[in-house]
């Protein structure tokens, strides 16, 4: 099994569902695709970070991303 994608967005609301998906054992990886130092005029257009989890675990996460989206 591989990584899959579960969140896209701000820097702040990806460290947030991380904490959270964590705090249930679960392991995630972040991804920053922020490249707004290197070209400032880039940093509105995409996404910047994005938090992945074991195609595995999604069962057990997906109730926690959720009822993340669901707050925001």
């Amino acid at each position: 099994m591989g990584l899959m994608k579960v969140f896209s967005g701000s820097e702040i609301l990806a460290l947030s569902l991380q904490s959270k998906i964590e705090e249930a054992g679960i392991t995630t990886v972040l991804k920053n695709n922020n490249q707004a130092n290197v070209l400032p005029s880039l940093e509105n257009l995409s996404p910047a970070v994005e938090v992945f989890i074991q195609e595995t675990d999604f069962s057990r996460a997906n109730p926690i991303i959720e009822d993340f989206r669901m707050s925001i």
